[in-house]
């Protein structure tokens, strides 16, 4: 007999909902795209030819509809590796466990996910405006000594760990080639460095003076088997984690609005992120 999964370990609403984000499996498409923001649900759903369901509990504020006859869903996660453990958690169990039975599935389904998000860039040739696609992303956040070991190699995280002196081991793993691939050469791409904070973590000082010193630097000169990092954010290496264990499409989508070395942002941000949005749907739609 398959084992049942308690109540307190997957917890659901009133309604048979997930927890967190409030869904039943009949409001979820098998696309998926991901934004932090709340405020850019809408900025998306917009696209939408139509709408057909709308719900928001905390940061997770989720619209699903279609584009022609594609049935897509947009959802949004707040910021951090945390919140997308909970979203890939809850997201694979309304397709991968009959909630009724809280019985794993003997069938798995394979979502896809494509994060549509805001970045900075490690490397002066990377101008703001540009869209970059994270082939690879490295993770130095604290998510993966929680979870079993990711296959894929690790050396370039364990270069990484030894330039910056950390005791917490990173992890890295990589998009799915198959959406990888479908990406026109307009799209830059690199490898994302997830970092588990805005300031410090990503070597910025405003009061508090960072513990690793010329932490860019650093960073920006490393050369990995002729690979470099070319961007922050605070996200992507825990959807490739996750997707990978669990069994999902990932990829990762980047509007580069800010170069930490030439310390320019993007004074057209908001439109190079509509621009990212407006592409992602016509190559996924």
């Amino acid at each position: 007999m398959r084992k049942i999964i308690p109540e307190t370990e997957l917890i659901l609403n009133s309604d048979g909902s997930v927890y967190h984000l409030q869904l039943l499996p009949e409001h979820l498409a098998s696309t998926v795209f991901t934004v932090g923001d709340p405020d850019r649900v809408p900025l998306v759903s917009r696209l939408f030819d139509s709408v057909e369901f709308r719900t928001a509990k905390r940061e997770f504020i989720t619209h699903t509809g279609f584009i022609g006859k594609k049935r897509v869903t947009v959802m949004s996660t707040g910021m951090g590796t945390d919140n997308i453990e909970i979203l890939m958690t809850e997201l694979d169990a309304l397709v991968n466990i009959d909630l009724s039975t809280r019985q794993v599935k003997e069938v798995k389904k394979c979502l896809q996910v494509i994060r549509l998000g805001t970045s900075g860039a490690l490397q002066a040739d990377i101008p703001v405006g540009s869209l970059l696609a994270s082939k690879k992303a490295i993770g130095l956040d604290s998510l993966f000594q929680f979870y079993p070991d990711l296959l894929g190699d690790q050396a370039f995280a364990s270069e990484v760990q030894a330039v910056l002196g950390l005791a917490l081991r990173p992890y890295e793993a990589n998009a799915s080639s198959d959406l990888l691939d479908q990406l026109p050469e307009s799209f830059l791409h690199g490898v994302t460095l997830t970092a588990p904070g805005f300031y410090a973590p990503q070597g910025r000082e405003v009061r508090l003076k960072p513990r690793i010193a010329g932490m860019m630097d650093k960073l920006a000169s490393l050369n990995f088997s002729g690979e470099r990092l070319t961007n922050f954010e605070m996200e992507t290496a825990g959807y490739y984690g996750l997707g990978e264990l669990l069994g999902h499409k990932m990829l990762s989508l980047n509007a580069i609005v800010a170069n930490r070395v030439t310390q320019e942002f993007d004074k057209k941000a908001e439109k190079t992120m509509e621009r990212l949005i407006h592409t992602a749907l016509e190559i996924y739609c």
